[in-house]
């Protein structure tokens, strides 16, 4: 049977989905193994061609756009580019976050070995920004790393530049990692939420993207509810009051 993914936002030029984690966006040299691409799935199911107009990494989940034309895919593009939006995203951390705090961190980009191999690598650090709220907190009884206890926080993330692994490298670079990061986390408290929770996999998800339309210029809010997993793990820690109700809705 051919596979559905959730469309959260269409009209006759836009396509938005909620990508499901594990997803690539495209074909891409650094997962040539793979099969399955949104892109490729959401033209199939629309029967229509679609233009990606932004990137969403493959552990990520959540909205992800797409252009049902070259030109619109041009303005979106710019749109992207000139960060005329809001970002918002939900990730699960080690240790007690800020409540609140600016990170104004430059980044050097980070280059893939192959999709990369061209690009210059000597390039300077690029300004980069992200917003962090924390919206709840939990103590948890387990010895995880070398302390009797263990701590956890769920985060907001607000990037205000669109810099690649923006929020996972600026919450390592404030000591928060991300849970599942299997790059910049830490293995330890990946391999516990294995399997204490059976949760793995990037906690971190694209819950909304707000920008204005770009032909009819009206404001457009899309939101992509969260994951099973999230969803499972907001329970365990009597999380659920502290997102949305529009972030807890099953897709």
């Amino acid at each position: 049977m051919p596979e559905y993914l959730p469309i959260i936002y269409r009209d006759d030029y836009l396509v938005a989905i909620n990508k499901p984690s594990g997803l690539l966006v495209h074909r891409s040299e650094i997962d040539r193994h793979e099969t399955r691409f949104a892109m490729q799935l959401v033209r199939d199911q629309i029967g229509q061609q679609v233009f990606p107009v932004h990137r969403l990494d493959k552990p990520t989940a959540g909205v992800l756009v797409f252009a049902l034309s070259a030109g619109i895919a041009k303005k979106m593009g710019e749109i992207f580019f000139q960060h005329d939006l809001e970002k918002i995203y939900l990730a699960l951390v080690r240790g007690h976050a800020p409540d609140a705090i600016i990170v104004d961190h430059p980044l050097i980009e980070e280059l893939d070995k192959y999709t990369d191999k061209k690009t210059r690598s000597n390039k300077p650090a690029q300004n980069a920004l992200t917003e962090f709220k924390t919206l709840a907190t939990i103590e948890l009884p387990f010895s995880v790393d070398k302390y009797p206890c263990t701590r956890y926080s769920l985060v907001e993330c607000k990037p205000k530049t669109g810099r690649k692994h923006q929020i996972r490298r600026h919450l390592k670079h404030i000591s928060h990692p991300i849970i599942g990061d299997a790059k910049h986390g830490k293995g330890v408290h990946n391999r516990f939420f294995q399997n204490q929770f059976n949760c793995s996999g990037l906690m971190l998800a694209a819950t909304e993207l707000h920008l204005r339309h770009p032909i009819t210029q009206t404001p457009l809010k899309l939101i992509a509810p969260l994951e099973e997993k999230f969803l499972h793990i907001l329970g365990e820690f009597d999380w659920r009051n502290a997102v949305p109700s529009s972030w807890l809705e099953p897709f």
